[in-house]
């Protein structure tokens, strides 16, 4: 595992073929950040689908609403058209590219409806920048994210298994 500098913005997500880290960039996209956190620690995001994944692009998950597998109402019919109990984010547009690993706020047409769904980047995907927030990269475990079940939804889709805070594991 990737050393962790920042353990308060640092996330681990543990998915069927191990661990990925992800270093957070609260100095880029400070709200992005805080609801990731947020919904870390509620552990809203335990037992969610990867619902949309397209290779060569990225691993699409986050609808805690509609694709939490672990929950009564899971829909996989619905997945990746809810959100969270929290507000829409305002966009956080940088100048930080959507390479391979980075993390990118999902949101529909409206820039400013951003919630808790979000995609990691399989490979450079410049078309995508300064149109979605990035607000995170894969220090350790992008093999892991490779191996995520492909599908627009997957048939048989992987989940989070758990999605902690590392200051909260240390």
């Amino acid at each position: 595992m990737a050393e962790i500098k920042d353990p308060e913005n640092t996330i681990i997500m543990t998915l069927k073929d191990g661990e990925v880290v992800i270093q957070l960039l609260p100095d880029v996209a400070p709200k992005h950040v805080e609801r990731m956190k947020q919904l870390a620690r509620d552990k809203a995001y335990d037992g969610v689908a990867f619902h949309r994944v397209i290779d060569g692009f990225m691993a699409q998950t986050g609808d805690v609403e509609n694709a939490n597998m672990d929950s009564p109402n899971y829909n996989p019919r619905r997945a990746g058209t809810g959100g969270s109990k929290y507000p829409d984010l305002p966009a956080e547009f940088s100048k930080v590219p959507h390479a391979r690993g980075s993390l990118g706020a999902a949101r529909s047409q409206n820039p400013n409806s951003a919630n808790s769904q979000f995609f990691i980047n399989f490979g450079e995907n410049s078309f995508l920048n300064g149109q979605y927030t990035v607000y995170g990269q894969v220090i350790s475990g992008m093999e892991h994210v490779d191996k995520i079940t492909r599908g627009e939804p997957p048939a048989s889709p992987d989940r989070m298994i758990t999605v902690r805070v590392a200051a909260d594991v240390a």
